[in-house]
């Protein structure tokens, strides 16, 4: 048994508009909302480091909690865009953090890190105690490489989101978990060392709304519950166009899919957490109520975790 204790995140200052994004590659703002949804999103600062953001969405989460970092038994960071290839930035996160010294997991997963991330710490809180996990992305640094692609460099911003799993309270209790990969598709979506992304855009709507409505539905029917009863569905904010058509496969209202995509844009691992911040601190859920967290990234991994509110 385990539990969401409570959720953080941090966004960087800088605003980028899609009037900004859209005249990196000659497209016009209403072209860039859409196609995504997107209005505007953050990108950091060049000393705002994934570490960096990752620690202060650590922070904002066990601040929330009232939980003092020296009592967490693992820190895990999932990201796709650390500045090195190793390593990557949990230990230095955990160093940030306070606590040097404390074992610190890197999921180097871009979109789906920090669901995997929350799968494992669903199973692994029991014997570790208090276990924070945290998605940060500085995607300003990839999708502005050049050359610079019309469908993938308005696309993304920055930022960290962090939930705090513990083995015996929280709002949230963890259910259920569904996780699936499949690495024929590995192409279709990847980053190549000093490279810029890679992106089938078709083919990634394509499968992921196939298979993220096939997890959830997978997970609801273990429990014997209809997704009409679910009361909120916490998604990686990929594309605004992405989610209704995954809500319309479920057949539920596209509104019980939390969005905040309009103002962030796609933050890939750190979405999903970032989201559910601010829908807790918006909207908790009435006890006893089905809530979803649901991804879809590279590799392809993709999946959906069952909470029920407390």
């Amino acid at each position: 048994m385990a539990f969401i204790s409570e959720f953080g995140c941090w966004l960087p200052a800088r605003v980028v508009t899609n009037e900004e994004a859209g005249a990196w590659v000659g497209a016009d703002a209403e072209w860039v909302r859409g196609v995504s949804g997107i209005e505007e999103r953050r990108f950091a600062r060049v000393e705002e480091t994934v570490a960096a953001m990752a620690s202060q969405a650590g922070l904002d989460c066990l601040r929330r909690a009232g939980v003092e970092a020296r009592s967490l038994g693992l820190v895990m960071v999932a990201s796709g865009s650390g500045e090195r290839s190793f390593p990557g930035p949990a230990a230095e996160t955990a160093l940030l953090l306070g606590i040097p010294g404390t074992p610190a997991l890197d999921v180097p997963m871009a979109s789906a890190g920090s669901l995997f991330a929350l799968g494992l710490a669903a199973r692994l809180a029991s014997s570790l105690g208090p276990i924070l996990v945290i998605g940060a992305e500085k995607m300003s640094s990839i999708a502005l490489r050049e050359p610079m692609e019309r469908g993938v460099a308005v696309l993304f911003g920055d930022g960290a989101g962090a939930a705090l799993v513990t083995p015996d309270r929280g709002p949230l209790e963890l259910i259920d978990v569904e996780l699936a990969s499949d690495g024929a598709y590995a192409a279709d979506l990847c980053l190549e060392p000093g490279k810029p992304l890679t992106m089938n855009g078709r083919s990634v709507i394509l499968q992921a709304a196939r298979k993220v409505p096939a997890a959830i539905r997978a997970v609801l029917q273990r429990h014997a519950i209809a997704p009409l009863d679910v009361a909120a569905f916490l998604m990686h904010q990929a594309n605004q166009n992405l989610i209704v058509k995954i809500a319309a496969a479920l057949g539920v209202p596209a509104a019980r899919f939390y969005s905040n995509i309009r103002r962030y844009g796609n933050t890939s691992s750190a979405s999903m957490l970032i989201a559910a911040a601010e829908w807790l601190s918006e909207s908790p859920p009435a006890p006893g109520a089905p809530v979803v967290f649901a991804a879809f990234g590279a590799g392809f991994h993709w999946g959906a975790v069952l909470a029920r509110a407390r």
